[in-house]
């Protein structure tokens, strides 16, 4: 598989292009959907547990090379083009064009997915409508929890709903992959809830799964504090404090340390000095008996995080609103390599 690696890595390396025509179809068999780069990372997990860190990291180094050899033959193919052409467009704009920048949530949103990548997780999607059975029942919700009332939950029809966390995404993961799994699945969530500068019914989630033989509550501490100093810094720090969910035990609430007030206490974080960004802890064995796993011989951990919290926190905002807001003074103050 590595030399699978390799070799596409030469081909990135030693690619010339004569036009943009003959680039954008290198684009394309590289990078697209179905190209080379995603098929290798589709075969990640038949790769065996002691090669997947560094067949995890060729591919993440593939890609990088790629998309910056990419960038830089259409920086020479544009100049070339500026060049020959000595006429003058009257028909452009006297203004400067100014490049747009992405959103916030899109920057966060691929940075905690190229960060859990670096230690071998895969990216997973599902469907934003989902069933009872993916979205409670074989995440171990009882029948009377109150996350099913109207309350809480957005419902088309009596077993149909808008799905509450990307947690059902890990359900069918499951239902479909034998272990080990270490997936990541990204994606809007809804919840009927009031919007303050704290929460909204429509946010983003990240939410991490691992499954593997001896999998421990270590194993999760150290995964989270490795995301926890790549996305806020080295001196950041972190607290897990006891908490319940039905498809986790123990269970645990995360807090990282509050950069917006450097830990003096603000609205932000309520005047503690932290800020709660996740929630996480070892798959409950139901869930995993639910989803045709053995529970007497894999064991795992899970994690969900907000991505619109993480945002406050790496940009200093206190407000969650400005995020759904399209204010163009507040969006082109973001700009951001991913």
């Amino acid at each position: 598989m590595l030399n699978k690696v390799a070799e596409l890595l030469k081909e990135v390396e030693s690619f010339a292009a004569k036009n943009i025509e003959e680039l954008e179809q290198f684009r394309i068999k590289m990078l697209a959907k179905k190209g080379a780069i995603t098929a290798l990372m589709s075969e990640f997990r038949n790769v065996s547990n002691e090669d997947k860190k560094a067949f995890g990291q060729q591919i993440n180094n593939l890609k990088q090379t790629t998309q910056q050899k990419i960038i830089a033959l259409k920086e020479q193919l544009d100049q070339t083009i500026n060049s020959s052409n000595k006429k003058m467009d009257l028909t452009r704009s006297a203004e400067q064009v100014q490049l747009g920048a992405r959103h916030p949530i899109s920057v966060v949103r691929n940075e905690i997915l190229d960060i859990f990548s670096r230690i071998g997780f895969m990216v997973s999607e599902g469907p934003e409508i989902e069933d009872d059975w993916h979205n409670f029942s074989a995440l171990n919700f009882p029948p009377e929890h109150p996350a099913r009332d109207m309350q809480d939950t957005f419902f088309i029809e009596k077993e149909v709903a808008l799905r509450t966390h990307t947690s059902s995404v890990q359900v069918r993961v499951m239902e479909n992959q034998t272990p080990p799994i270490r997936t990541v699945s990204p994606g809007r969530v809804f919840r009927n809830e009031a919007i303050s500068a704290r929460a909204h019914c429509i946010f983003h989630q990240v939410e991490g799964l691992y499954i593997d033989k001896d999998v421990s509550f270590a194993d999760l501490k150290q995964t989270l504090m490795y995301f926890a100093k790549e996305m806020f810094g080295e001196k950041t720090e972190i607290r897990l404090r006891p908490s319940y969910f039905p498809f986790t035990e123990p269970s645990a609430e995360v807090d990282v340390s509050c950069n917006i007030c450097s830990g003096k206490g603000c609205n932000v974080c309520k005047h503690t000095g932290f800020l709660e960004i996740m929630g996480c802890g070892m798959v409950d064995p139901n869930v995993l008996e639910n989803c045709g796993i053995d529970s007497s011989v894999y064991t795992g951990f899970a994690f969900g995080m907000g991505i619109e919290r993480i945002a406050m926190l790496k940009y200093q905002v206190n407000d969650l609103r400005h995020f759904f807001e399209n204010d163009l003074r507040f969006l082109k103050q973001f700009t951001s390599a991913y």
